[in-house]
């Protein structure tokens, strides 16, 4: 007799136990066990525990390669969901094999789990591993849909009507929801996510978390009658009363210096949405400005023409925006402006704008505001830019770039590679829950009823016709994020943190990833000739990019280092990229003026005729202040269950080289983070949104 020693782990999250039958079958090269019953006196498989049981064969089975978890009913119990971290096994030879599962099992189901070894194609030669990878890919594309949720955007996750079978009793480790807020008056459709597959929802704790969160500050606000009122604000002070009590030292820099160019040019560095800004080499014919216009804000013995020469013009242009149709809010026809603005960045360091004209088209009615301008023209317009920056922000850098790109590779990871696969094993962490938070997403700033109806000048028709274009114009290039700060002339522009701290989370990751598949790719012909790989790019071509030739995407990878590069761009984008425009995005919003979602008055068309009375008539109204401001504080605030770059708890390496480069890419990690510190205790405005510990592995929020 074959004797093999077991351990089976269940998940720590609350409610991971289960009450349902547990039998195992291991496969081995030589032979394959009998299916057992996993059973000993007391409570099996409750939550956190590492469960010990014996497994006894006639004979040695090898090799061990397969495992076969069988979920069934127990006596009268109804069905009860299990969260498997991993089995372990010793065999009598005492080598350990590992096979980690880090999934539920929902219905009554067999669910077959590899030996943890990372293996392409290529490496596998018994037919019973070769089919039991195609069976795999077979069955999650037959339960991972792409569907268009609008046209022009990246196809999304769909599981048509999922309902496993035989399900008859509410799972009770997913409270129902019906996605409505006492005194909230946006019905959230959180429904759309009650059909997600478990494994892509959030953990009971997460849940509880966002909700929890969410539910009193709504209802807070309708207790204020915040939500009731449709009147301009009275005072700009007023507007910090929003959030009593839940302020930062960078909230609270944005409430008193708000109004200040060197703040405003310090936005375009340094905050939510630092990739906007590039080099301005020539004054385009568009932007008529010129020399005698701000020769007064360059300082002496210089020019416009000798700055633009030394590299010290940049340019921030809103074009994408130009044409999109407003929408009513609180019965008030809103207005849109698609603006230009100028900025020097001078002797002093300091970034300084100099000119803003409210319209990609110059003519009378379309003047350019310069710093010498009267105080409320200025502010205005300045205003108008921050206005378009939140566009900019949310729609373009935020949700299209990180949370749809995202959800795009992971749905190409999930339909077209094996667990097995040392890709998957790479990638999976970075994918955590950004199924369950894009589907709310949805709901909240995509669905009529949601924020974008009810809270942005653009509603949801004019807030997805910028991303549209947007991804109509979005490049590989552009992703590669050392070259995009060569392409915008900024790569050594002085104190811009952001492009310090990205790089040094880039090149860290790069060399984490560089690390991993060198060791599993040895060769070019080893990339080339993987053809999971290869359809895990080809879908993401087409379905994310749309099939875009000019996007500059590949459809296949041919050598190492281009999937090298590939898989950086991926990781980068799911979480050290979001983080760069999430994090924060409360902090430089909680002061309205400063991030306006909407504007009631047209772009001014005329100098001197702005006053304060006619600044806050343009700024949005009590009301859809709030709306936005309680979406945006919901979700940019990362809910409880958070892992940082670099932790991965579930064990899906078990090599020791990766499991090196996993020990060094957190070191690299905690000397950024120890270094990003040590600079900002020099820092008027600490800028940490790329600080490690503050970056999680997904886009989870």
């Amino acid at each position: 007799m074959a004797t093999y020693k077991v351990r089976v782990a269940t998940g720590t999250d609350l409610l991971s136990g289960t009450r349902d039958s547990i039998s195992l079958t291991i496969v081995g090269t030589q032979g394959e066990s009998h299916k057992q019953l996993l059973n000993h006196f007391g409570r099996d498989f409750a939550t956190g525990a590492v469960d010990q049981y014996t497994v006894q064969c006639p004979q040695d089975l090898g090799e061990l390669i397969i495992i076969r978890l069988h979920k069934e009913r127990y006596s009268f119990f109804p069905k009860d969901p299990w969260y498997c971290n991993y089995v372990q096994i010793c065999a009598p030879n005492g080598r350990i094999y590992h096979f980690p599962a880090y999934q539920w099992m929902d219905g009554y189901e067999t669910l077959a789990l590899r030996e943890a070894t990372g293996k392409t194609t290529a490496d596998d030669s018994l037919p019973v591993l070769l089919e039991h990878r195609k069976e795999e890919i077979r069955a999650k594309q037959d339960f991972y849909h792409w569907r268009v949720f609008l046209p022009g955007l990246p196809s999304y996750v769909h599981i048509p009507s999922y309902r496993p079978p035989g399900r008859r009793h509410r799972n009770p480790n997913r409270p129902e929801w019906n996605g409505y807020i006492p005194g909230f008056p946006i019905l959230i459709n959180f429904k759309a996510t009650k059909f997600l597959n478990l494994n892509l929802r959030y953990s009971f704790l997460k849940t509880a978390s966002f909700f929890v969160r969410l539910g009193p500050m709504a209802l807070a606000f309708k207790v204020r009658g915040l939500l009731d009122c449709k009147h301009s604000w009275k005072r700009l002070k007023d507007i910090r009363k929003i959030f009593p009590g839940k302020k930062s030292v960078v909230s609270e820099y944005v409430a008193e210096h708000w109004a200040e160019d060197t703040f405003f040019g310090y936005q375009y560095l340094n905050g939510v949405n630092p990739g906007l800004i590039r080099r301005c080499t020539r004054i385009p014919d568009k932007f008529p400005v010129t020399d005698d216009m701000v020769a007064p804000f360059l300082g002496e013995g210089t020019c416009l023409q000798a700055e633009l020469e030394k590299g010290n013009i940049y340019l921030a242009d809103y074009r994408i925006m130009e044409g999109i149709p407003t929408v009513e809010l609180s019965g008030r026809k809103q207005h849109h402006c698609a603006p230009l603005c100028l900025l020097h960045f001078g002797p002093e360091g300091k970034m300084m704008p100099i000119a803003i004209q409210l319209s990609q088209t110059p003519g009378p009615d379309c003047p350019i505001f310069l710093p010498s301008d009267s105080e409320w023209d200025w502010l205005l317009a300045k205003t108008w830019v921050r206005y378009a920056e939140f566009y900019s922000h949310e729609a373009i850098a935020h949700l299209l770039e990180t949370h749809l790109i995202a959800e795009a590779f992971c749905l190409a990871l999930l339909r077209n590679l094996p667990m097995c696969h040392p890709l998957y094993k790479l990638l999976i962490p970075h994918t955590r829950y950004t199924v369950q938070i894009n589907s709310i997403g949805r709901a909240v700033l995509l669905n009529e009823g949601g924020l974008s109806a009810k809270g942005m000048s653009l509603g949801v028709e004019g807030f997805a016709g910028v991303m549209v274009r947007a991804l109509s114009e979005l490049t590989y290039d552009s992703l590669y994020l050392p070259n995009d700060f060569v392409e915008r002339g900024v790569q050594d522009l002085p104190g811009y943190y952001y492009r310090d701290d990205s790089l040094a989370v880039w090149n860290a990751l790069e060399k984490y990833v560089t690390e991993i598949i060198t060791y599993y790719y040895p060769s070019d012909a080893a990339v080339e000739g993987d053809p999971e790989l290869q359809s895990w790019v080809q879908e993401i071509f087409k379905e994310c990019l749309l099939g875009r030739e000019s996007s500059g995407f590949p459809r296949c990878l041919r050598t190492v280092p281009e999937l090298i590069r590939y898989v950086t761009i991926v990781i980068y984008t799911c979480s050290a990229k979001h983080a760069a425009v999430n994090t924060g995005q409360m902090e430089f919003t909680a002061w309205m003026p400063n991030f306006p979602a909407s504007m009631r008055n047209p772009p001014i068309q005329a100098k001197g005729l702005t006053t304060l009375e006619t600044f806050m008539d343009t700024l949005p109204d009590v009301k859809t202040t709030c709306i936005t401001l309680l979406v945006l504080w919901t979700l940019s605030r990362e809910p409880d269950d958070r892992r940082p770059l670099g932790h991965f708890p579930d064990i899906h390496f078990v090599e020791e080289a990766p499991r090196r480069s996993i020990e060094a890419f957190r070191q690299r990690l905690n000397q950024i983070s120890h270094d990003i510190r040590q600079r900002n205790k020099c820092l008027p405005i600490p800028y940490y949104y790329l600080d490690p510990v503050l970056i999680e592995n997904s886009i989870s929020i």
